[in-house]
């Protein structure tokens, strides 16, 4: 039997098996009500009104705290002695490295497709509004974190819920709160192997073999696919193995340099056709409020930019401060203000350079995709390029494969933290999730598994309800660490030596 019919039959057997099960938790998480002639999924609404409320808490604080938060990036306000593994750079690329990915690739295509220009507008404003969320969730990540005694690190929802509650609400919070970690762990696990590993393999290796000659080139092949499966696997178990220390090392690497390759293109794109800049600009916002063509009109443009940002920059779903916490900082709020910016780069930055160059450039694809209503994707993307850079295609398979292998590292990560919560932090525990990681990371290569991804979506998601729950009830904690970081700075900015952190100090204890 050759390995093309084993994969296959694997394929139809668990998609079978999985699918009325994806379907029917789809059909709930994903559920949408009609507005203005057009679909809201609740989901989406959930986690911008998020956004909102967090904007208005914290007072704008993505705005107000911007110039701070990169000062603290910059390590102005670093602390000697600090409890982590990771530098405020090298956390804030390791979660970057998370959601940067094939969503500002293909995503922000889908959403000019079907929502028009003007879906970029709403875009920027969903990130703008993540970016508060994200401080929320981060500081509470950092503040509940547990310093373990070989110097790692663990943080996260299954941190945070079950410790924040019970501190503030004595027996019954704690019994919520530990219901909760265990639910918030299995969804950041079992995305993790489907969504952030299997998916992404998956869709580099489409990539590769479509500038290297189809199903009949070079890597169309099944020994292809599975030369690719196993270097992707053996580059990921070889830095899983060196633990968040050796990840950030890679992805502090690997984010700016694709950062810079993909808005190296855009720029190009959008300076050989300067003179349509102004155009591409008025058309972006007049399609943002009276966009036409699309389904629900306005609503239906808003819609379909909040629904993309959302799903790109993951601000509210917990994941982030996973990586967030294992940075080296006594002050919870100078973690959470460096996490603002993961939006600001995802979505307001680089979604908005895709989106920009694909009104500008227009390619045929484009106008095709809108006709026939199919999805488009990184096809349009990379016409768009293409109508500049000709060759850009190969360029473009060199920044997915380096989006891909930072998301897989970075989910990767934040599976074995949710696997060791779940089943301890043996030295067996964690080297069994490791090898179960890589074994996946050579399947994404050979199968395509579409089912389990799509419940890998609805499941994460879910983790969005569960931690915003959270995040509102545990606000005010965030507000009194904001309001002691922030005096923190005064003291360092006068040159006054503070004192040290006595809350930190609890952490490390309880630890």
């Amino acid at each position: 039997m050759s390995l093309d019919s084993i994969t296959q039959s694997v394929d139809e057997a668990v998609s079978g098996f999985f699918e009325p099960i994806a379907t029917w938790l789809g059909e709930i998480v994903f559920y949408a009500v009609p507005v203005g002639g057009t679909d809201l999924p609740l989901i989406v609404a959930w986690l911008v009104v998020a956004g909102l409320v967090f904007s208005g808490w914290f007072g704008l604080v993505q705005i107000r705290k911007f110039r701070l938060a990169v000062a603290v990036v910059r390590g102005k306000y670093d602390e000697k002695g600090s409890a982590g593994e990771v530098n405020h750079f090298q956390a804030l690329t390791a979660a970057v490295s998370g959601t940067v990915g094939l969503g500002n690739i293909a995503g922000v295509a889908v959403a000019v497709t079907f929502g028009g220009p003007g879906a970029t507008f709403w875009m920027i404003l969903c990130g703008l509004l993540g970016m508060a969320t994200k401080f929320v969730e981060v500081t509470l990540g950092v503040k509940y974190r547990e310093v373990h005694a070989d110097g790692t690190v663990s943080g996260g929802p299954m941190h945070y819920l079950p410790k924040g509650l019970a501190e503030r609400f004595g027996k019954n919070g704690k019994t919520l709160g530990k219901v909760l970690a265990v639910l918030a762990s299995f969804m950041i696990l079992f995305f993790g192997l489907f969504g952030g590993n299997l998916f992404q393999v998956n869709q580099s290796y489409a990539q590769l073999v479509s500038v290297t000659g189809g199903e009949d080139g070079l890597m169309g092949s099944s020994t292809g696919a599975l030369f690719f499966g196993i270097l992707i696997a053996a580059i990921v178990g070889i830095v899983l193995l060196g633990g968040l220390r050796s990840i950030a090392n890679v992805t502090s690497r690997l984010v700016p340099a694709m950062a810079g390759i993909y808005i190296a293109a855009c720029l190009t794109v959008i300076l050989v056709n300067v003179t349509a800049v102004p155009a591409a600009v008025s058309e972006i916002i007049e399609g943002a409020f009276s966009p036409q063509g699309v389904a629900g009109g306005v609503l239906g443009a808003l819609i379909i930019g909040f629904k993309r940002a959302a799903f790109s920059n993951e601000a509210g779903l917990g994941s982030a401060p996973i990586a967030h916490s294992a940075v080296k900082t006594k002050q919870p709020a100078s973690e959470g203000l460096v996490a603002l910016l993961e939006p600001f780069i995802d979505t307001v930055v680089i979604c908005t350079m895709t989106a920009l160059t694909i009104v500008i450039a227009n390619p045929a694809s484009l106008t095709e995709a809108r006709s026939d209503t199919s999805i488009g994707g990184v096809t349009i993307t990379s016409d768009a390029f293409a109508t500049v850079l000709p060759w850009f295609p190969y360029v473009l398979t060199v920044a997915v494969m380096l989006f891909a292998i930072s998301t897989v590292l970075t989910w990767g990560y934040y599976g074995l933290k949710a696997w060791t919560y779940l089943f301890g932090r043996s030295r067996l525990s964690e080297l069994a999730y490791k090898v179960v990681y890589t074994v996946f990371a050579v399947a994404g290569s050979l199968l395509t598994l579409q089912t389990l991804i799509d419940m890998a979506d609805a499941v994460l998601f879910t983790l969005a309800v569960i931690n915003i729950i959270g995040l509102y009830l545990l606000a005010p904690v965030v507000k009194r660490e904001l309001n002691t970081f922030l005096a923190y700075v005064k003291k360092r900015d006068a040159g006054i030596a503070p004192e040290d952190d006595t809350d930190q100090e609890q952490v490390k204890t309880t630890a």
